[in-house]
């Protein structure tokens, strides 16, 4: 792992959101760094409301939060299937752990990662053999383990707290979540995979059937391989109307692997709730 990502794809409008808060990813301890992509933190401090909106990853979250002078909290946020919109106000911070597709499953290894898709659970619902104090590996203070990540102010603290948190989970070393965060992998970054087919036969040479990839998808990232495929073709649209003045929208559907640009259009609008013109303007 080279560093945390340094794109934005899936955040609308990432300029206007870094302009209002104070956004980093950073990197996790090396052991957890085959399971997760980076830990992202965020603070702000606002003198009037303001909305984020994000088109997730398929990724599985784990979120401390803490909103003005109420007590912070976590939770586990499966997949978002639908855009996610977050109204930001007055004071507040957020610690959070994105995991690689396929790499939450070894630290909740009881049920599979479908389970969580679309929702956002307290920690103690998810893990079954309970949660680990966690916290900064030298200090005292609250065993809530969201009271140790969001408290200290220093960066590196909190960072090294979700470091903690996450090494008493114990993540149990599994081939097929390897396996199902190889092929994901593959997808993100193989533009000529543009179909279930073209996956499965990646699939096939691992000893996998169509079936069987499916079933690997359900159990280990949460998302079928198609929806894997399909959100990662609506970031990358995302980007190039965000950085083009001149988006050539037949040419990039042809791009993305779509029939032609309607379907594009179709997917953009019913995942961004407006055509992609209107999104560039």
């Amino acid at each position: 792992m080279a560093g945390p990502r340094r794109d934005t794809r899936g955040i609308l409008d990432a300029p206007d959101l870094f302009a209002r808060v104070h956004f980093r990813r950073r990197e996790p301890a090396e052991p957890l760094r085959p399971y997760l992509e980076h830990y992202w933190l965020i603070d702000w401090d606002l003198s009037e409301p303001y909305a984020s909106h994000v088109v997730p990853h398929p990724s599985v979250n784990i979120v401390f939060q803490r909103y003005g002078d109420r007590p912070g909290f976590g939770e586990v946020a499966g997949i978002g299937l639908e855009l996610f919109t977050t109204k930001l106000e007055g004071r507040g911070r957020v610690c959070g752990v994105q995991f690689r597709p396929g790499g939450f499953r070894p630290f909740a290894p009881g049920r599979p990662v479908s389970q969580w898709t679309g929702r956002r659970l307290p920690l103690a619902d998810v893990f079954e053999g309970g949660v680990p104090e966690g916290g900064v590996p030298e200090g005292g203070g609250s065993g809530d383990p969201a009271a140790r990540v969001l408290g200290p102010e220093g960066e590196d603290a909190r960072v090294a707290a979700l470091d903690a948190f996450l090494l008493g989970l114990r993540p149990e070393a599994d081939p097929q979540a390897d396996l199902a965060m190889a092929i994901a992998h593959r997808i993100r970054t193989d533009r000529t995979l543009r179909r279930v087919a073209d996956v499965a036969d990646i699939a096939e040479a691992e000893g996998l059937s169509v079936r069987g990839l499916q079933r690997l998808f359900a159990a280990y990232v949460g998302v079928s391989p198609k929806w894997v495929i399909l959100r990662y073709r609506i970031h990358e649209a995302l980007e190039r109307a965000a950085t083009a003045t001149d988006v050539d929208w037949a040419g990039l559907a042809a791009d993305l692997g779509y029939s032609d640009q309607a379907h594009l259009v179709r997917d953009f609008t019913a995942t961004i709730g407006v055509p992609p013109t209107a999104y560039v303007r």
